[in-house]
């Protein structure tokens, strides 16, 4: 069996895990001593795993591999942003983008080559969409950056699904992969430090709201139906007030208590004015929820400007005044376009929107 054939076990959770041993005849236990060896060691190579029998040991590596994604670039940003650029086969490239800080490290991964929803302020938007990633894609990319930064006095303190494509519309990996962020086996991050972001794809963030219990970011971007309509086009589908609804649901599921971060990305002249604002102010009323002003990041063939400090500040001031927890984010990793808005990899796009690879 050559090796893009075998199953890449970053791709499975422990329920996933505990399945293929019982396949194989041995017992749960196995999952333990494999997720340690993955996740704890960094080992990669079965034929190392010495508290697995030479027959086990045999079958892993006839069946399956733990495979790392192939970097195709690593660019380094002044600011101390590293992004990688991931090769995921038939000229396709997705973006992994780490941001570190005093007090954190956030890794910003990807859940698509592309993406399909054209956002019109998105460099991804822009590319056209080719597929989802599998578990195995997406996990990969944390334990790319985690072998990276282990030897060099850094860490992923949080994980973002900010990266390339809407998570909501690949919920068959994103959800497993979550699975395995949270485990204390895996990667153990707590809840509030794994952000699933959304344009707001309604029916899968009701599904959310019961089976994954992370943080929530939506892409908000306006107040208003007929200015989301242009800028976030999915809102013709799911317009703002089912939006919001969903956000509710999402708020009041579970037991423990959550929040929601609404990001809203600047733009001169567009969605800037006080008049948003105070709209964003009514909107938002009643809600256990942050907005986070994000500067627009130009791009290549972009038609939109970055608002003018000064009228950021205007619209954070109301927001204040309306009681609504607003923070405006610090651009970061731009010299290498790896800030928000930026990531862009490279995608032949089969949804036919636009013709040529950027």
């Amino acid at each position: 069996m050559s090796k893009k054939d075998k199953l890449n076990l970053l791709g499975l959770n422990q329920e996933s895990l505990t399945k293929l041993f019982e396949s194989l005849g041995e017992k749960p236990y196995r999952v333990k001593q494999l997720m340690q060896w993955i996740y704890k060691y960094h080992e990669l190579d079965f034929d190392k795993m010495l508290n697995f029998s030479k027959n086990l040991r045999q079958q892993l590596s006839e069946m399956a591999c733990i495979e790392l994604p192939k970097v195709a670039k690593q660019d380094h940003a002044l600011d101390g942003v590293i992004k990688w650029v991931i090769d995921t086969g038939r000229d396709n490239f997705i973006e992994t983008v780490y941001i570190p800080s005093d007090d954190r490290g956030t890794l910003c991964i990807s859940s698509q080559v592309g993406c399909s929803l054209d956002c019109t302020f998105c460099s991804t938007g822009m590319q056209g969409f080719n597929r989802n990633l599998s578990v195995a894609e997406i996990i990969g990319q944390v334990m790319l950056a985690n072998h990276y930064l282990k030897d060099k006095s850094k860490r992923i303190s949080n994980v973002v699904f900010m990266g390339m494509g809407e998570p909501l519309l690949n919920e068959k990996a994103v959800y497993p992969a979550c699975d395995l962020l949270l485990d204390g086996l895996a990667f153990g991050l707590s809840r509030r430090k794994v952000t699933v972001s959304t344009s707001g794809v309604v029916p899968a963030l009701l599904r959310m709201a019961d089976r994954v219990p992370v943080s929530l970011a939506v892409s908000l971007h306006a107040a208003d139906d007929s200015l989301r309509d242009e800028l976030v086009p999915i809102n013709q589908k799911y317009p703002i007030k089912d939006l919001l609804e969903a956000c509710k649901v999402y708020l009041n599921a579970g037991t423990q208590e959550r929040h929601i971060l609404f990001e809203y990305v600047m733009l001169d002249g567009v969605n800037d004015s006080v008049a948003q604002a105070k709209k964003l102010v009514t909107v938002l009323k009643g809600m256990s929820a942050k907005v986070n002003l994000i500067p627009f990041n130009p791009f290549p063939e972009t038609q939109y400007k970055t608002s003018k400090e000064v009228t950021i500040k205007n619209f954070q001031d109301v927001l204040f005044a309306g009681g609504i927890r607003t923070t405006t984010r610090r651009t970061r990793g731009e010299d290498v376009n790896a800030a928000c808005g930026q990531l862009a990899g490279q995608v032949v796009d089969k949804t036919k929107r636009t013709k040529k690879i950027l």
